[in-house]
């Protein structure tokens, strides 16, 4: 397993990272079997045998965090743990005055701490920063101020929508950012090269849509013919230079030099073997990355998965 350096953090990641929320919630599209914690703990263990060594989780990933925390106490030098502070917006939306957004954000950093069974993570995370976040003083101040405390090496944010990415660049207080990048919505990349430029380390998620660039095909709604047509086109391509769909799209991932780490959403053996796998062989070519590159859906702001959920589209 090769690894990279995550920005200005100097941690040396491994290319894939552990997503941990399918050890922890039902998670996905379709049926979701939860493993139960000996196997979770087991799949954790094994996943840092192969070489991976990054693993991402949140206080809102169920019991995530605490199956982390009782594969990794004996072995906690030998991983990087990043995990995402709960939501900390009341119910109107607002973000909570300074002394009142502290001790949220405190209480969460202390409950995770106490999950993953250390006292420190590499990566302490806002879990979903939007713009009103982003442009907020408050939360600047209170996630730079526990980073300064010793439990935090590192702050970050998670984000979905491209102005919110370089929103959290250009404020210079973020050290990571956590993204959606694939083969098919590569809006993001347009501010690899900022982010590189301001030692900011990106880690992608996302890469393989929630399952859909895999060799899974989903019965879709007829309002998705398009999307479906694209990731046909996308299957021909691997069908062609690459053992299986994840792979290409992973390499795809990969072949930009700019990001650190793809998460992987592993919950089974199978899965985290066939992760690793992915890896294997020759990267894409300069053509086939570009040719791969102007095949991206021409609507970014559709692939909305959440949004097709609730319109019944899944």
């Amino acid at each position: 397993m090769k690894t990279r350096i995550l920005g200005r953090t100097g941690l040396s990641v491994s290319e894939i990272a552990f997503g941990g929320v399918e050890i922890g919630m039902p998670y996905g599209l379709g049926a979701h079997e939860m493993p139960d914690e000996a196997s979770a703990i087991q799949l954790l263990q094994k996943a840092v045998e192969s070489g991976i060594n990054f693993f991402d989780t949140a206080r809102h990933y169920g019991e995530s965090e605490r199956l982390m925390g009782l594969a990794f106490q004996d072995i906690r030098d030998r991983v990087i743990l990043a995990t995402k502070c709960v939501h900390f917006k009341d119910e109107e939306g607002n973000i909570p005055a300074y002394p009142e957004l502290k001790a949220i954000v405190r209480e969460s950093l202390e409950e995770s701490l106490k999950n993953l069974k250390t006292d420190y993570v590499d990566v302490f995370m806002v879990h979903y920063a939007d713009m009103d976040i982003l442009q907020n003083e408050d939360v600047a101040r209170v996630f730079s101020e526990i980073q300064g405390e010793g439990h935090v090496k590192n702050i970050g944010v998670s984000v979905y929508k491209v102005e919110e990415t370089a929103k959290a660049i250009q404020s210079g207080i973020w050290d990571a950012i956590q993204l959606p990048f694939n083969l098919m919505d590569q809006s993001h990349g347009d501010c690899f090269q900022y982010a590189d430029e301001k030692g900011v380390g990106i880690i992608v998620r996302s890469v393989l849509m929630r399952g859909m660039l895999t060799e899974r095909k989903f019965k879709m709604h007829k309002a998705l013919k398009e999307v479906e047509n694209h990731l046909e086109a996308y299957r021909a391509v691997a069908e062609v230079h690459f053992d299986n769909f994840p792979a290409y799209a992973t390499k795809f991932a990969l072949k930009h030099p700019q990001v650190s780490s793809v998460l992987v959403g592993i919950d089974k053996e199978e899965y985290l073997h066939a992760s690793i796998r992915n890896l294997e062989g020759n990267a894409l070519s300069n053509e086939l990355f570009k040719e791969s590159q102007q095949m991206k859906y021409p609507d970014p702001s559709f692939l909305n998965l959440a949004e097709w959920d609730r319109k019944g589209w899944l």
